[in-house]
């Protein structure tokens, strides 16, 4: 057996609709379901074929990988989205006035990365791949 995508990430987030409404102008993303669960809001938005599900916690603490590190946990360090067009990228950073974290661009062998937080903290690298296509050998 093997895995043909990764289907969806589950996050926690401050604010549901500030978290749409960023990942809508930011990424593309639409909701495609939302829901109350024993009192907590919920959402699926989804940009192509990455879905993410969101569920409100304004109470909750975010924790970024340097404050998870210093009290010795666990945690994704990031997530990543693959993009085509870096030019189109850069207009939307600049659009919506996006800071971009270690100071821009990083290179690495076979592809650029940009690294961004969203509204509750988490961490995004945008990649775009050198040659158009993942380039490890299979």
């Amino acid at each position: 057996m093997k895995v043909k995508h990764l289907d969806h990430i589950n996050l926690t987030v401050k604010d549901l609709d500030e978290t749409i409404a960023w990942y809508g102008r930011v990424f593309g993303f639409e909701p495609t379901e939302r829901g109350v669960q024993e009192g907590i809001r919920w959402a699926v938005i989804r940009g192509g074929e990455a879905m993410l599900c969101i569920y409100e916690y304004p109470e909750h603490e975010h924790l970024d990988r340097f404050r998870r590190g210093d009290r010795g946990l666990h945690g994704v360090n990031h997530f990543s989205f693959r993009i085509d067009d870096p030019s189109e990228w850069l207009a939307t950073v600049e659009r919506e006035e996006i800071t971009l974290s270690y100071g821009g661009v990083i290179e690495w062998p076979h592809s650029n990365a940009w690294y961004v937080t969203d509204p509750t903290g988490y961490e995004i690298e945008v990649a775009h791949w050198k040659e158009g296509r993942i380039a490890f050998p299979e």
